[in-house]
């Protein structure tokens, strides 16, 4: 039994709990954080997860993307259970749990754990255990009109109006990518994400408080974006809001922990759990747009030459570190590149069908030459993010192999060319995704498609492509294109592209923003009608024309091959 599971079940006694509730998040609730206490006690490095530490038995709770991950990270001391169950489980009803309230929101403990006493616990037992790296405080920064096409002045009457609508006092934004967007700042608090790891307080009188370590605001100090009476440290929160005058709060039911909850219910009414401001985030203006084209061109010279590369050294022995290794150079080549946006799925094999696959210098596999090679990358730059999958193979493949790329490709073109007038929701468009793998009863674990953000987190909502999302679809929003199918033990296919909504002569519809050849060795040609041979044809028209001048001489001619091919 791991010792530090065997370390957190004696303190049940002192706290009188029968378990532990240990998540994902940290206390911003951001996908991707410098703490992890979800891998500190079981050792699963997704990115999505929930683990229950119960006096006899443990439970990890994730979703269909980590099925053969978390088994194999978790499998010896955990019980592995779909997210899904996690809703009024059985396997915990009516017991006892502690929780730190300041990782989790009531929202949580209604859709999740109704069916259980909690219990707040003020300390987090998981700290207790092995004491938590405190990040480097490097300064948030801020970002010019010019970049993101909108003041911040122009983003906070915004929200004033929304509030004076809805007739609440003040918003508490607790997410910090929304901060980020409203202030047009952003920070080094994720090792993915520019974000900046602060809450905001907006008036309606469009006054604001920045809830962070003042040390952190000395750029923003320094030209003026906030004074020192505007910043609010979190040990003086409980004090500082007692000087507000109003009655009436808008908080987030998503990211509003129930330690700043309780707080604001002292003394005021909480009247709304929903924040706007993802949604006027996930509509990007023609600045945001803009940026984003031009980050895709300079994304998508760095992939194209790493997809030349691979496909003509693979008689040498590579793994898959050595390849995300070069493809990061790939991208590194380009000055206005900054970091990864999530570290990137290398599969070889049978490593391409565990969806979230992440290879280390410890633990990863060569690249054959027989193996179908799946690659999920993505970046940061100045200024746009990035997110693009290509399945590549070595060599030819199997007939059955080539029918189910060819059926995910179909798929991914029916994405591409939806009618936004009649299938204007996430819900819908994802059922036109999976239609051809259906044909043959087969079907991948995951969601079609992703909010995208700019230059913040690479995965984003209120929209998505899934088979529960019901968010309209409006011109200026950012989403993934992802379907694919995964063999266990055997590989992984995946044609990933951003898209972005576009309006021309009053009519909206899908644009492509990443441009990277889709491998064509891996098609049954016979399966295609010839409307989806066109728009192969002219999306690596398109791909050419853009960022052939930025190739060499060998590397132009082995692109110009796949027009010729389409």
């Amino acid at each position: 039994m791991n010792k530090k599971i065997q370390i957190l079940r004696s303190k049940f006694k002192k706290y009188g709990i029968d378990g532990y509730v240990v998540p994902k998040n940290d206390d911003f609730f951001t996908e991707y954080s410098k703490i992890n206490r979800l891998k500190i006690i079981s050792n699963f490095t997704g990115s999505a997860g929930l683990a229950i530490i119960l006096k006899n038995k443990n439970y990890l709770f994730t979703d269909g993307r980590y099925s053969i991950q978390s088994k194999i990270e978790s499998g010896k001391n955990f019980i592995i259970v779909n997210s899904e169950k996690l809703i009024n489980c059985d396997l915990i009803k009516g017991l006892t749990l502690g929780i730190d309230p300041k990782i989790f929101t009531y929202n949580h403990l209604k859709i999740y754990f109704k069916n259980n006493i909690i219990k707040f616990i003020n300390v987090n037992l998981i700290d207790q255990i092995e004491k938590q790296k405190i990040p480097v405080s490097l300064p948030f920064f801020s970002i010019k009109k010019e970049v993101v096409g909108e003041s911040s002045e122009s983003k906070i009457e915004r929200i004033s109006k929304y509030l004076k609508k809805n007739r609440s006092d003040f918003i508490f934004i607790s997410a910090p990518e929304n901060v980020a967007w409203t202030l047009n700042i952003r920070g080094h608090d994720s090792p993915n994400s520019p974000i900046p790891n602060a809450r905001l307080i907006v008036t309606k009188d469009k006054k604001i408080f920045l809830i962070s370590n003042i040390n952190k605001c000395k750029k923003l100090l320094q030209k003026k974006i906030i004074n020192k009476n505007q910043i609010i440290n979190i040990e003086n929160f409980s004090n500082k809001i007692y000087d507000l005058k109003g009655k009436k709060f808008i908080i987030d039911k998503n990211s509003c922990s129930i330690f700043f909850e309780k707080i604001l219910k002292t003394k005021f009414k909480i009247t709304k759990r929903e924040d706007p401001i993802y949604l006027f985030k996930s509509i990007k203006n023609k600045v945001e747009i803009n940026n984003m084209v031009k980050t895709h061109i300079l994304d998508g010279v760095a992939l194209t030459k790493f997809i030349f590369w691979i496909k003509n050294v693979n008689k040498k022995k590579i793994s898959e570190v050595y390849a995300q290794n070069k493809l990061e150079k790939f991208r590194k080549a380009n000055k206005n590149f900054l970091y990864p946006s999530f570290d990137t799925i290398a599969g070889a094999g049978k490593n391409g069908a565990i969806i979230h696959y992440r290879a280390s210098s410890k633990n990863c596999s060569l690249i054959k030459k027989k193996d179908i090679f799946l690659c999920d990358s993505g970046g940061q730059y100045k200024y746009g993010t990035t997110d693009v999958t290509r399945t590549i193979c070595f060599k030819e493949h199997p007939q059955y192999i080539k029918n189910i790329f060819t059926k995910v490709l179909k798929g991914h073109i029916a994405v591409s060319t939806t009618n936004l007038k009649k299938d204007n929701i996430g819900k819908k468009i994802d059922v036109r995704a999976r239609k051809f793998l259906r044909q043959n009863n087969l079907d991948y674990a995951h969601g079609t498609g992703h909010g995208v953000g700019f230059f913040l987190n690479v995965h984003e909502g209120p929209q998505s492509i899934s088979k529960f999302n019901k968010v309209k679809i409006k011109e200026g929003m950012i989403l993934s294109n992802e379907p694919g199918y995964y063999k266990k033990n055997q590989f992984g296919i995946r044609i990933e592209n951003l898209i972005y909504v576009k309006k021309f002569k009053n009519k909206l519809f899908f644009e492509n923003l990443t441009l990277a050849p889709i491998e064509k060795d891996l098609i049954n040609f016979k399966l295609l009608t010839l409307s989806e041979k066109n728009y192969l044809f002219q999306y690596h028209l398109k791909v050419y024309s853009q960022i052939s001048k930025y190739l060499n001489s060998k590397e132009k001619k082995w692109l110009a091959n796949f027009i010729n091919h389409f």
